[in-house]
């Protein structure tokens, strides 16, 4: 098994970086630390490096076909670990990236005008991807953090019966809060789209980064009828830039036409060469750095928990289910998101999302996937930028 070490700082200035090389873009300014964007400071996992290596010998870069065994195997392989996941190969669909496919089964399963409805507050770029499709947003908001993130059945009930629905998009994990939904929660959720005819989209990026006791299921183990699952191993194993999602589709029409969605619309039947083999890699090999990975980002996770009580009480955060995201009620500052942006961007010189991004301006979403010496500057940072 390979020993990884989260504690080495990298230095991803220079690369591009969307967190690092363009912090400005989201915050003003270039001399702050980021904890947006949510990929992370790790190297990838070795067996990835060494797969993309062996690749990068080869001096032939062509386009490249993902239906194959090779590839739609090894995520069979990743779901079925837990010992009672089924999944079907010829599900399997590639797209270039989760949002994407997301955005085509909103537009193939509902017309212009249609309601998408989702958990509130939500990933930022579901509000774009919706509404910029022409479709209305239909909000379910979950309970705060000190309610265990509920929800509000007989809302959802309601905006699911509403025959403008078309549409629920679920994120399971659940970003920004991390909440992990039980079996039995999704089975109920799915039952309501199945009486009300409403297509069930569930995003599971996010699906690696669970901390016991919780555990994270499949809606595909729940039903496969009038249901997508949409993932990739971007999120886990830090590859967001080699490109490539995938999505199980059980129904054979429905395959077909996103098939034709993506080759004859779209043009994007070849994957790209680098994404792919860094999943077959990370998918086949790479379960120590997972675990290990989530052990850290559990750790780190604690760490604000623990810092925060001992520095600044007023602002309450707890541990989430999942993913490496801290979902950070600062409410009881009792001052603007607005103005709270500015004290720790121009006080305190660090980049953290403000969660009015996501439908709530009581929080922050902070990114802790990176070395502890990073977060612990940066938890100094905030605390620099909400004393003011």
């Amino acid at each position: 098994m390979t020993k990884y070490d989260f504690d080495r700082v990298i230095d991803r200035h220079g690369t591009f970086s969307t967190q690092w090389d363009y912090i400005a873009d989201r915050f003003g300014r270039n001399d702050i630390l980021p904890f947006s964007i949510s990929d992370t400071d790790f190297p990838v996992p070795v067996e990835v490096q060494d797969a993309l290596q062996k690749r990068f010998a080869h001096p032939i870069y062509g386009y490249t076909r993902w239906n194959h065994e090779t590839y739609k195997d090894s995520i069979v392989h990743w779901f079925e670990r837990d010992g009672h996941t089924k999944v079907d190969s010829d599900w399997i669909v590639y797209s270039p990236s989760v949002v994407f496919a997301i955005a085509t089964l909103i537009r193939m399963n509902s017309q212009v005008g249609d309601g998408v409805a989702v958990f509130t507050p939500m990933y930022d770029a579901f509000y774009g991807t919706i509404e910029k499709n022409d479709r209305i947003l239909m909000p379910i908001r979950l309970e705060a953090a000190d309610a265990g993130y509920q929800i509000d059945w007989d809302s959802l009930a309601t905006v699911l019966a509403e025959e403008r629905t078309k549409v629920f998009l679920l994120t399971n994990p659940h970003n920004p809060t991390g909440r992990v939904f039980s079996k039995a929660e999704l089975k109920k959720l799915y039952d309501l789209c199945q009486v009300n005819h409403v297509f069930l989209i569930s995003d599971d990026i996010h699906r690696d980064m669970v901390y016991l006791p919780h555990a994270y299921e499949p809606i595909t183990n729940i039903g496969t009828e009038n249901v997508a699952l949409c993932c990739s191993g971007s999120k886990t194993f830090n590859t967001p830039g080699l490109i490539g999602s995938y999505v199980f589709l059980p129904e054979p029409t429905l395959r077909v036409q996103f098939l034709t969605e993506l080759k004859q619309k779209n043009a994007l039947s070849s994957v790209s060469i680098f994404g792919m083999l860094a999943q077959i890699a990370a998918y086949n090999g790479s379960e120590d750095y997972v675990q290990q990975l989530t052990a850290y980002t559990k750790h780190n996770l604690e760490t604000v928990a623990s810092y925060l009580r001992q520095n600044l009480p007023e602002v309450k955060f707890s541990l989430p289910d999942a993913t490496y995201l801290a979902w950070i009620n600062v409410s009881g500052l009792n001052i603007s998101s607005d103005t709270l942006q500015r004290q720790l961007v121009d006080v305190g010189h660090v980049g953290i999302m403000p969660g009015k991004t996501y439908g709530d301006a009581r929080y922050l979403r902070m990114n802790i996937a990176c070395p502890q010496e990073k977060l612990l500057d940066g938890l100094e940072r905030l605390k620099k930028g909400v004393k003011g």
